[in-house]
């Protein structure tokens, strides 16, 4: 028995490291060649796999590029989890997405998100990638509140909110000059002005509501 799971143990490893070596030649190639130019052909002779190979891991030259957002929403529900339950859910998803963008913010991932803002066909699908965050972010947000049903509606809207924020927020982030510093300590004070932001104008929003709402009774 012992000897099966460290067997099952050394397969799992190299599935990972086959995975791993694909990713990194294809993101090398695309960032070096473009994402158009760069044929599966050459990632597999670049990773030293079979083209059989290849197509057990992606379905697609897309999907070895969004692998990368997988991973990003792994991590940032892992911050949520280890959030204080003391935290309301605010400052919990606030400060889990401020740590998971900060840490994500090296000059790869930079390059990543400028081949995909300047590839059409890859920022068309790069859009899929906030319904599923939200949609997780949403889970996570219900499981801190011990799955209680009657919490899904408030976390979900809490959910489309922060997402729609993050959206905007890399928008905005992309259109920044070039020589914009890339440090995860810029990206970290730049994450927390969005968030000032956002929850700034929901205020205003909210007292826009309530005067409406007053004047309407008042007629």
């Amino acid at each position: 028995m012992e000897m099966t799971e460290k067997a099952e143990g050394r397969r799992e490893r190299k599935r990972r490291e086959t995975r791993e070596r694909i990713e990194q030649a294809a993101m090398s190639l695309f960032l070096e060649r473009g994402f158009d130019a760069t044929t599966i052909e050459e990632i597999t002779e670049a990773a030293d796999v079979s083209k059989r190979s290849f197509f057990d891991y992606f379905p697609s030259k897309e999907e070895v590029v969004f692998a990368w957002q997988d991973s990003f929403a792994d991590r940032l529900m892992a911050a949520i989890a280890e959030r204080p339950a003391s935290d309301s859910s605010v400052k919990a998803v606030e400060e889990a997405l401020i740590v998971t963008v900060t840490a994500s913010a090296d000059e790869r991932a930079m390059a990543l998100g400028e081949l995909i803002h300047r590839t059409p066909t890859l920022k068309a699908r790069d859009q899929l990638k906030y319904a599923k965050l939200e949609q997780k972010l949403t889970e996570a947000l219900i499981a801190r509140k011990g799955g209680d049903p009657q919490a899904r509606t408030r976390m979900r809207l809490l959910s489309t909110i922060v997402i729609g924020a993050l959206r905007v927020g890399s928008e905005v982030w992309q259109a920044r000059a070039p020589d914009v510093s890339m440090e995860g300590s810029s990206m970290e004070a730049f994450a927390r002005e969005i968030f000032g932001e956002l929850w700034k104008m929901l205020a205003e929003f909210g007292e826009e509501t309530k005067t409406s709402l007053q004047g309407n009774s008042i007629r």
